[in-house]
């Protein structure tokens, strides 16, 4: 309640529930009672859904304030567009209703739902509450009553639940339905035909309902793939349940699994797209090395399969196997999947004529070295070349070929896999031969364990570059002769960055 500074009328904005007047709070009839004003915004057509709520609730002595919206679709001639011309729609109605309270008049502005939540009254909030003794009196929202016609819970556990109105664009809706648990998507109306294509996009159609009118007359509950968007009116909501009790049976048609490769990114949850996180989620099966594992959240009901490191192959026969007897399988890659990392392994395994019918998709993740770059400034402003200094899979004598030619093309080197507890000498041999190329001052990033708990970026002179700080979670950027370094103040960078001009002399 905020502080009277003028007047002394006292304004409420009532919640009224999604429709049925029987779920109306008993102070939302308290306060109905001892109004002398009762205000509720209308279309042209000048009926109301929230005074229809609350009819048997008004007075003959009530003063009816109908707040009639100018124009309901985004086609106007006002000068400041359909923004501007609800704005001063907004100024009006409350103007009319700061005359009453000024009188000292006690005002109720009605609401559908709950007044705050996408709510008309939150316009006279904002431009009254500051100035007049306000109370809001919260009421059932069209997502709680969506939910209990569904007879279906929302989320459970630590899933997230995500409100999505419907008038985003359709990008925005796929992304955001492809990257949570649980949804509902208000108003709908003429956005449907996007908002269905969102789902399919997203892959959630076939669990998505639809719920038209909830507690109210001509109440409307169906799977939403059926729906005909002719049909489909603004007070009607897209619901995507709970998840967890809806894990596909352990008898799924052979044929209907996947394999699916995410890229979690360098370190976790901050570096994943929506579409890897929707992935991740809707998977009947988790398979990847333990330490990538341990950064997917553990959802009920979904089996993991954690494995060493260096098992890559079995991995992905072990994620074609489970896919071809029916199971959704998420692969779980460190960065992207396509560098250095599970996606090659698994499709070179999709290629036996075993798994011919087994279809298998590859998902971008932000790489070890773009979130290094971007660390450290920008290195890899232009031409770079990216190299794993392991020689288990590959001889050093062809690693040590491709660094010559690197370095000798004046590229930029993003050198994975530097070194472990049983590669101890590859970069102080690197270090050797790019000093035959490279002046002795060039710069090279050292980025160890990006996005992590210990992560640290420092900027050193290739001559200065100590093979022993690094290790396997360590990635270098060596720069080209046109890479520059400045100093200046970026949290983690040690005072200094480095940039790679996009323009190269000559």
């Amino acid at each position: 309640m905020s502080a009277q500074t003028q007047g002394t009328g006292r304004l409420y904005g009532v919640g009224l529930g999604p429709g049925d007047p029987s779920l109306m709070t008993l102070r939302a009839v308290e306060v109905i009672a001892e109004a002398d004003v009762v205000a509720y915004h209308c279309a042209r057509h000048g009926r109301s859904i929230a005074r229809s709520i609350v009819a048997k609730h008004l007075r003959s002595d009530h003063v009816e304030e109908r707040l009639m919206y100018p124009i309901t679709t985004e086609t106007t001639d006002h000068p400041g567009g359909y923004r501007g011309a609800l704005d001063d729609f907004y100024e009006e109605a409350a103007a009319r209703l700061a005359a009453h309270l000024d009188a000292g008049r006690t005002v109720a502005v009605l609401a559908e739902g709950d007044p705050l939540f996408y709510g008309s009254y939150q316009h006279m909030h904002k431009r009254l509450a500051h100035r007049y003794p306000t109370e809001v009196v919260p009421g059932i929202t069209s997502v709680s009553a969506a939910a209990a016609r569904l007879g279906e819970p929302l989320c459970e556990a630590e899933e997230v639940l995500t409100i999505i109105p419907g008038t985003l664009p359709e990008e925005e809706l796929t992304a955001r339905l492809a990257a949570t648990d649980s949804a509902v998507v208000m108003k709908l109306g003429r956005t449907f035909p996007a908002v269905r294509r969102a789902l399919r996009r997203a892959g959630r159609l076939d669990d998505a309902r639809y719920v038209e009118r909830a507690t109210m007359e001509g109440e409307r509950t169906e799977r939403l793939a059926d729906v005909d968007p002719e049909t489909v009116p603004y007070f009607s909501v897209a619901v995507l349940p709970s998840r967890i009790d809806q894990r596909p049976p352990e008898d799924r048609p052979r044929g209907e699994g996947e394999v699916v490769v995410v890229g979690t990114g360098p370190a976790g949850p901050l570096w994943l797209t929506p579409e890897s996180r929707g992935a991740l989620a809707s998977a009947d099966d988790l398979v990847g090395y333990t330490t990538y594992l341990d950064r997917v959240p553990v959802r009920p009901g979904q089996r993991r399969h954690g494995s060493d490191n260096k098992v890559e192959a079995e991995r992905a026969e072990f994620a074609l196997d489970l896919a071809r007897r029916g199971r959704r399988v998420a692969v779980v890659s460190g960065g992207d999947p396509g560098v250095f990392a599970m996606a090659t392994a698994v499709l070179e395994a999709a290629s036996q004529e075993a798994y011919a019918d087994v279809p298998v998709r590859v998902l971008p993740g932000v790489t070890a070295a773009n979130a290094a770059a971007a660390l450290a400034g920008a290195p890899l402003g232009h031409d770079y070349a990216t190299i794993s200094l392991s020689d288990r899979l590959k001889p050093w004598e062809v690693i040590a070929g491709r660094l010559r030619a690197a370095a000798d093309a004046d590229l930029v080197l993003a050198l994975y896999n530097p070194g472990s507890r049983s590669r101890t000498w590859q970069v102080a041999k690197a270090r050797e031969l790019l000093l035959g190329h490279r002046a002795p001052d060039t710069p090279v990033v050292v980025a160890r364990d990006v996005g992590g708990p210990e992560e640290s970026v420092t900027i050193v002179r290739l001559v200065d570059l100590d093979p022993a700080v690094v290790d396997m979670r360590t990635l270098l950027l060596v720069g080209s002769s046109q890479t520059k370094v400045v100093e200046r103040a970026v949290p983690g960078s040690g005072g200094r960055i480095a940039w790679t001009p996009r323009t190269y002399p000559g």
